[in-house]
C-alpha cells in the first residue's frame, strides 16, 4: 500500500490541471497558480479526511471556498482593479454565458448557489455523485438540485420566448 505522501502526489499530479481549470474559470489568470498552491496546501494538512476516489470533488469543494476568500479579499480591497482586468484573462462561467443575452437574463435571475452548481454541473462536468461531495450533501440532494436548478433554468428561458 503506498503511503500517504505517495498517495498525495499522485493526487496532486492527477488533479493539478482539473484544480487550475476550475480557478482558471473564476480569477483573474494572475491569481491562479498562488490560489491553486493555496488549495493544495490546505488540502495537504486535511489530507487524511478524504474518501480514496473522491479526490477531484473534495478538491473542487477547497477550491470553492478558497475562491471565496479571495473575492472576499478583493472586495474589501480596492475596487478598482477588479474593473481593469486585462482583457487577455480567461472569461468566467459567467462572462460565457452572457454572450448569449437571452441566456443571460436568466442566468442572472439565478440565485448563486443554482448558478454555482449549474457550473460544476456542465462547465466543470461533475456527476451527481462527484456533486454530492463538492457540495457536503447526499447524492440524492445534490441530484434534487441539480435538477431544480436546470428545471428554473429552463422555465426562465421560456419565459423570454
Amino acid at each position: 500500500m503506498p503511503s500517504p505522501d505517495a498517495q498525495f502526489e499522485r493526487a496532486y499530479t492527477q488533479h493539478l490541471p482539473a484544480v487550475s481549470g476550475y480557478l482558471f474559470r473564476r480569477v483573474e489568470r494572475q491569481h491562479v497558480e498562488d490560489l491553486a498552491a493555496d488549495v493544495f496546501a490546505i488540502a495537504w494538512r486535511k489530507r487524511a479526511s478524504v474518501a480514496e476516489g473522491e479526490e477531484l470533488p473534495w478538491l473542487y469543494r477547497i477550491a470553492a471556498n478558497v475562491v471565496a476568500n479571495h473575492r472576499r479579499k478583493q472586495a474589501t480591497g480596492n475596487a478598482l482593479i477588479a474593473a481593469l482586468r486585462p482583457a487577455d484573462s480567461a472569461p468566467s462561467a459567467e462572462d460565457i454565458v452572457i454572450a448569449d443575452a437571452t441566456l443571460a437574463t436568466a442566468w442572472r435571475q439565478l440565485k448563486p448557489a443554482e448558478r454555482e452548481l449549474l457550473t460544476l454541473a456542465l462547465v466543470e462536468d461533475l456527476a451527481p455523485a462527484d456533486l454530492a461531495v463538492t457540495l457536503g450533501v447526499s447524492v440524492n440532494a445534490a441530484t434534487v438540485r441539480l435538477h431544480r436548478a436546470r428545471k428554473k433554468l429552463a422555465e426562465l428561458l421560456g419565459q423570454s420566448d
